[in-house]
């Protein structure tokens, strides 16, 4: 009993704080400070979803009205241009989110990865940039289900009755084959050419006529629009894309002097505990803290039995 009282302790102490963790993909209310804050992973996934077609896709992108991006990475008091480039071999293809902040440097804020498994399959996620981010934030369409293995999340509220647990069950992550969406078919199709914006910077297409970024209360409900349909996980899946990506990733050394301090104070860290009750039966404890640049936590704990 020892044991198991002490599993509920610190299970109870562990459940969740009030950072928000939105450069984590949570909906939270205040913004965390990173520069990832300012741009949705999962509203470019719907976008690119819905598109019929890369150039299509870069206006969406680049359109104030969809609000997905609300991005100034150079400070300059205008909306950020962010261009689409697309690096591919095989079946694989990296979309290249990509900011031109200077005429000498570019910043990646994402890359979409994009793989063909077979004949009419497909696997599609987003990672956001650790230097945008804090960490690399991946976002794939929610099939629902656990990210990893099922297991078993401490409820208290459970703890009470003939047959109190104290856990919610969960199922592994269904993958979605995103064949069927138009943009993926456009890609794969026969007349298909690897789209490299021509646009670059202070040289933008006609239509685009730079905002200025909206405040955080009122850009915080656009982002958590796109929420619903798309989830982050911890599991990276699209592996060959990824790997055709990493040679070609830019970093601008004028965005990371700008944003070091709020990206150096965010934090995240992982642990992992094996517990055994007096029966024998065991429980693995993952927690994940996440530490803002404010200082301010938040904890999530998941248990799985052996």
């Amino acid at each position: 009993m020892k044991t198991i009282n002490y599993l509920a302790s610190v299970l109870t102490g562990l459940l969740f704080f009030s950072l928000s963790a939105s450069a984590q993909g949570q909906s939270g209310v205040d913004s965390t400070g990173l520069p990832g804050d300012q741009f949705s992973l999962q509203g470019a996934l719907q976008l690119f979803q819905q598109s019929a077609g890369m150039e299509e896709f870069e206006k969406s992108l680049n359109t104030e009205s969809n609000h997905v991006n609300n991005l100034d990475l150079n400070g300059d008091g205008e909306i950020d241009y962010i261009r689409v480039v697309d690096k591919s071999a095989t079946n694989a293809h990296a979309f290249i989110l990509q900011v031109p902040v200077s005429a000498t440097e570019s910043q990646d804020i994402a890359v979409i990865e994009l793989e063909k498994t077979g004949d009419t399959t497909a696997i599609i996620q987003i990672v956001g940039d650790e230097e945008i981010y804090g960490e690399q934030v991946i976002v794939e369409p929610d099939g629902g289900g656990d990210d990893e293995e099922a297991y078993m999340d401490y409820n208290d509220s459970k703890l009470s009755g003939p047959n109190a647990t104290g856990y919610n069950f969960f199922t592994p992550r269904i993958v979605i084959n995103v064949w069927g969406w138009p943009s993926v078919r456009f890609v794969y199709g026969p007349v298909y050419r690897p789209w490299v914006s021509p646009y670059r910077w202070n040289y933008y297409p006609g239509w685009f006529k730079p905002w200025r970024p909206h405040p955080w209360h009122v850009w915080h409900p656009f982002r958590t629009h796109y929420h619903r349909p798309f989830v982050v996980v911890r599991t990276h899946r699209v592996m060959y894309a990824h790997k055709v990506y990493t040679p070609f990733r830019s970093s601008s050394v004028t965005v990371r002097g700008r944003h070091s301090a709020a990206v150096g104070r965010y934090h995240v860290s992982r642990s992992r505990t094996t517990v055994t009750g007096p029966r024998g039966n065991k429980a693995t404890i993952k927690k994940t803290t996440v530490t803002g640049p404010r200082g301010n936590k938040a904890s999530k704990v998941k248990v799985r039995r052996h």
